[in-house]
């Protein structure tokens, strides 16, 4: 019995889109490469996602490019009228592959962060567009911050009550309403390097905290 060889699926894809993209110039059929890609993906992240399901507390790192892969396939997918959400999509499918990673195992709580920033992220790409929105993404990014840090308080982890992630929740979601006010918008370019400097501070005190 002959050994499988990648080659197939190479010249399989390669036949496939040349046909998408005969239906497309006979107007049989629109959107051809976006649809051919919007399958690659898809079929990568159902890879890393059977890679994942095998064992995920030691192959955590395969929900990653899962989807990396189904954010970047579902956005390629996407009908005209909603191209927009397509980095809302991405942003959102990556945020939750590190709740993912969390869910799996309570130990990595870590994950809760870059997943509470990158949903963050996806809300104020899918909410962009207007004044009132662009005016307000500052304050709408750090009370994102904010409730990420009060979710790593509050979820359970096998290492006890982080209960100095209530510190930067507190300081942040205070900064982001401070933000929304008009009243202290000459204070935002103040405002943003202080609060990198605590949270990092902050952040780098809870983790030699929670290692004693």
């Amino acid at each position: 019995m002959r050994r499988f060889d990648f080659r197939i699926i190479i010249g399989a894809g390669l036949m496939l889109l040349g046909g998408l993209m005969l239906l497309e110039k006979f107007g049989i059929l629109r959107g051809a490469g976006d649809l051919f890609w919007g399958s690659v993906f898809l079929l990568a992240a159902a890879y890393f996602l059977y890679i994942f399901v095998q064992s995920p507390q030691s192959r955590w790192w395969a929900i990653i490019p899962a989807m990396a892969f189904l954010g970047m396939g579902g956005s390629a997918l996407l009908p005209l009228a909603f191209s927009g959400l397509g980095g809302g999509a991405f942003l959102g499918a990556l945020g939750a592959a590190f709740f993912i990673i969390y869910i799996a195992d309570r130990s990595r709580w870590w994950s809760i962060i870059p997943g509470g920033v990158l949903l963050t992220l996806a809300t104020i790409a899918v909410l962009s567009g207007t004044d009132q929105i662009d005016e307000a993404s500052g304050s709408l990014f750090f009370v994102g911050l904010g409730l990420t840090f009060l979710l790593v308080a509050l979820l359970p982890n096998p290492f006890g009550k982080m209960q100095w992630a209530y510190i930067p929740a507190f300081v942040l979601i205070l900064m982001g309403a401070l933000l929304g006010s008009r009243s202290a918008v000459g204070l935002a370019d103040y405002i943003w390097p202080a609060a990198l400097i605590i949270v990092g501070l902050l952040v780098v005190f809870g983790f030699f905290f929670n290692k004693e």
